[in-house]
């Protein structure tokens, strides 16, 4: 009892008040971070967990969009493939229903028919296909791509337009206009307009709408789309220089019904290993590796998250659409971005040319004017054992953080157009 001493008053005083300090100090602290979190960035979310490999219902805050866009004025060919856009899919006749648990597929295109003719013959190989939708989505209107898409008959086809494709604006942005500065012109000595890239370049309509065209889709198919705005599982994505296997789809399928299990950090399934020239390791196992560009699949999770970073998409100077994914929207993830796969190729990349090349001769691009990809007997079924374990490729070569791109992107009214792609079904009047 010796060593028991009365708290002097100051003392005591002090500490009735602590407490009190300390949670209004907590309370301040909260509603600060409250508003950071809903006011900083118009396009930030919440996020419920880091298990991207499930379904998760993360709404978006639709009152934080409010920028509206401001898209160019239309000519009437663009407001007439975009009343195109909300005719109903083809062939209903012929598939009036849908699998219940079907997985959409995406084609996007441009103008290689000889492309086309291949990928569309294999897609009428793939074991399920009549189960599912097929939207196809163009980059410009072109007759002969048209024509080919519109002989399909193994599925529920949707066709979609880019209404504001380059290619549709012969004298205007986001197309060519008279006062465009060219090349690497003097914008004060030729008198033009545009904002050259970090090498000096203007602007090349031809290829910006590679980006643009990629964007405008994803953000069409999410959240604008009467078929596809509210599936709630994967939808994988596909090239007009894809060849797809027989089994494809189910693999696929399988694919992403076993990544939340086997790997549910994984943010999508893939088709193809991120090497193109790769034919896959032939290994007993699952490979989770970077995601690559040949037939990936992701659900509406992964995409709130990559919208997220729509201001980072759209300033980063590189007219690659998957570039800029590599480089700058997933490193900011936080961590690696890993796709699952087979240890066999169930797609195949056949392009020799680049998007916007190849239009001239007939068989320009396809060797002896047909594509060669080996087809063995355990190709047309699905070979993914689900009890295999996955092999991790940890070190992800190739384009990462810290490459500044190839340009092509330096034009403000590419980036701002970009910007209300992102916008443009999300945006409310309020006044």
């Amino acid at each position: 009892m010796g060593f028991y001493r009365k708290p002097r008053g100051k003392d005591a005083a002090f500490r009735r008040v602590l407490p009190v300090v300390v949670v209004t100090i907590f309370a301040v602290l909260f509603v600060i971070f409250l508003l950071n979190t809903t006011t900083s960035d118009p396009h930030r979310e919440i996020w419920s967990s880091n298990r991207v490999g499930e379904v998760e219902l993360v709404k978006y805050n639709l009152s934080s969009f409010n920028v509206k866009p401001r898209l160019p004025k239309q000519n009437k060919l663009s407001i007439a493939l975009q009343k195109k856009n909300q005719l109903p899919p083809r062939n209903l006749d012929l598939f009036p229903s849908l699998a219940k648990d079907h997985t959409i597929i995406v084609l996007y295109v441009h103008n290689r028919p000889q492309y086309l003719q291949v990928v569309v013959q294999s897609l009428s190989k793939v074991e399920g296909i009549g189960e599912t939708l097929l939207i196809v989505s163009h980059d410009g209107y072109f007759e002969g791509m048209n024509k080919i898409i519109e002989s399909i008959r193994f599925c529920q086809v949707k066709q979609i337009f880019a209404p504001y494709s380059p290619h549709l604006f012969q004298d205007s942005f986001p197309g060519s206009s008279a006062g465009d500065c060219k090349d690497k012109d003097d914008p004060l000595l030729k008198n033009c307009q545009g904002n050259a890239d970090q090498y000096g370049n203007h602007r090349s309509p031809k290829i910006i709408s590679l980006k643009h065209h990629w964007w405008w889709m994803m953000n069409t198919v999410w959240d604008s789309l009467e078929e596809s705005r509210h599936h709630s599982g994967h939808i994988l994505f596909i090239e007009e220089d894809h060849f797809i296997f027989p089994n494809a789809y189910r693999s696929i399928q399988l694919l992403t019904a076993l990544k939340p299990k086997k790997c549910p950090n994984c943010y999508a399934a893939n088709l193809a290993p991120s090497d193109v020239t790769s034919k896959g390791e032939q290994w007993d196992a699952m490979i989770a590796e970077k995601m690559s560009n040949v037939g990936y699949a992701f659900n509406r999770t992964v995409w709130r998250k990559i919208h997220s970073k729509a201001r980072d998409f759209c300033f980063f100077d590189d007219y690659n659409w998957d570039i800029t994914m590599w480089a700058t929207i997933f490193p900011s993830f936080g961590g690696p971005v890993y796709s699952l796969r087979g240890p066999r190729r169930s797609a195949a990349h056949f392009g020799k040319c680049g998007l916007h090349q190849g239009q001239g001769e007939r068989n320009a691009c396809i060797d002896n004017g047909e594509v060669n990809v080996e087809l063995d007997d355990i190709d047309k079924v699905v070979n993914i054992k689900p009890d295999w374990k996955v092999h991790v490729i940890r070190r992800q070569e190739g384009y990462k953080a810290g490459f500044k791109g190839w340009g092509g992107w330096g034009d403000d009214r590419d980036r701002q157009l970009c910007l209300d792609f992102s916008y443009m079904y999300h945006y409310r009047d309020n006044t």
